[in-house]
């Protein structure tokens, strides 16, 4: 899937574009070597950020991986006995489409290059989850990305994320995304010091899909209900027809480990923001 047109548009695009052109073009005479955002490199040109940027939107669509659609069993069993988790009961069979899904939450590196901002608290992190993002702050972004670019991308729904961070037709019945383990797959309140992290340094789960147990809050398209399974259709299910509050899904670098299981829900009002919630995005077949 190629861009648009339009896509070449911007101005600071295009910039973005020839920065990561020049590092591929010279990376092998030492240019663009790694190092911290915004330093000078060979030449003095300071070109890490905006070839991040550049790297981000070209590869966007080789970033995305395929779930085969299927059925599982979404939620906790009712015999469990995990605190709060009444919400996510009772389990019930799910059938959901194939899709794609991006392999990590949006950085701030992808966010940049189509908003030309960064809402981030922990700025000039450019490989973190872009964070401080509202539910329609990511509905602006993806806006705008389908404007831009051909295919039609959107908010995973709560049923897509929790089978896409469960392994999919992939998975083992892992507890956390990835492990049973959450050390090995997520940034949480044991490990994370206090602070969202670079995407992708932990292991990925079954799909090869990064940071779907910690790290960073992220925003489905559903309404909340907090008890929404009991009445939940078992096809493609999108969630109650309205509420006031959207799910969040994944856990963060604040939460504490059961709140990264692959089974926790969480919700917000949609205007709301903060140094914990980002997204990820899907793109339909």
């Amino acid at each position: 899937m190629k861009p648009s047109s339009s896509f070449f548009a911007s101005a600071s695009l295009r910039r973005f574009i020839l920065a990561g052109f020049f590092c591929f073009l010279f990376s092998g005479f030492g240019f663009c070597q790694n190092g911290s955002v915004g330093i000078s490199y060979t030449m003095n040109v300071p070109i890490k950020k905006d070839s991040l940027m550049a790297v981000s939107i070209l590869n966007l669509d080789s970033d995305f991986v395929f779930v085969q659609g299927g059925a599982f069993e979404m939620g906790l069993p009712d015999t469990s006995s995990v605190e709060g988790g009444d919400i996510e009961k009772p389990r019930h069979k799910v059938t959901l489409k194939s899709f794609y899904i991006l392999k990590s939450p949006v950085t701030q590196a992808l966010w940049s290059s189509i908003m030309d901002t960064n809402p981030s608290f922990q700025k000039d992190c450019y490989t973190c989850p872009v964070e401080n993002i509202s539910w329609y702050d990511a509905q602006r972004f993806i806006a705008k990305l389908n404007n831009l670019h051909k295919g039609h991308y959107r908010l995973p729904t709560e049923a897509e994320y929790e089978y896409a961070a469960d392994g999919g037709n992939k998975s083992s019945g892992l507890k956390y995304s990835g492990s049973d383990n959450i050390d090995e797959v997520g940034w949480y309140e044991g490990n994370s010091e206090g602070r969202s992290h670079p995407v992708g340094q932990k292991k990925r789960n079954e799909l090869r899909l990064s940071d779907m147990s910690g790290d960073i809050w992220e925003w489905c398209s559903d309404w909340y209900e907090m008890f929404y399974y009991k009445v939940s259709p078992s096809d493609n299910p999108q969630g109650p027809a309205d509420g006031d509050k959207k799910v969040l899904r994944g856990g963060t670098w604040l939460s504490l480990d059961e709140g990264c299981m692959v089974t926790s829900r969480g919700a917000l009002q949609p205007d709301s923001k903060n140094k914990f919630t980002g997204f990820r995005i899907v793109r339909d077949l």
